[in-house]
Order: C-alpha cells, then sequence, then structure tokens
C-alpha cells in the first residue's frame, strides 16, 4: 500500500476485502478499512451491493448438484470408455 494512512485503502483493495468479508475471511481490522472506504466512494459501495445482491441470488437458487460418489462414478466410467480407444 503506497499510502501512509493505513486506514485508506485503494478501491482495489476495497473490492478484495468486500469479496473475503462476503465468505467470512476478512479480518476485524480490513472491515474496518472497508467500512471507511464504504462511507465515501461510490464506486466500492456499488460494487458491495452488488455482490450483495449476487449471493442472495446464489443462495436462494436451489441449485442440486451431482453427489460426490455419482461424479466419481461417472468419470471413472468415462475413463473407462476413453481407454479402449
Amino acid at each position: 500500500m503506497s499510502t501512509k494512512n493505513k486506514f485508506f485503502i485503494s478501491c482495489e483493495e476495497a473490492k478484495h476485502i468486500c469479496d473475503k468479508s462476503q465468505y467470512g475471511e476478512a479480518s476485524f481490522w480490513e472491515k474496518v478499512k472497508l467500512n471507511v472506504r464504504l462511507s465515501w466512494c461510490r464506486i466500492t459501495r456499488a460494487y458491495s451491493s452488488n455482490n450483495n445482491k449476487l449471493t442472495k441470488l446464489v443462495e436462494k437458487s436451489n441449485i442440486d448438484a451431482i453427489e460426490n460418489d455419482k461424479k466419481a462414478e461417472m468419470q471413472r466410467k468415462l475413463q473407462e470408455e476413453m481407454s479402449k480407444y
């Protein structure tokens, strides 16, 4: 970080911290820095808002994924078929 003040971070760093915060990986001080940035940066606020909306949509989507054992079985069968040729 090129600035002397530890509370003012770049927009790119704020976006990274925002992503980390979404997954519960941001530290207390990172959250403080992010909140300082959010208080005055329109671009970071928009990014954070869109990030929150996307997270909520993904959680609400009820996507059913293939179970791990079925996926492993499919991979095994594919490998068997590919080894024939």
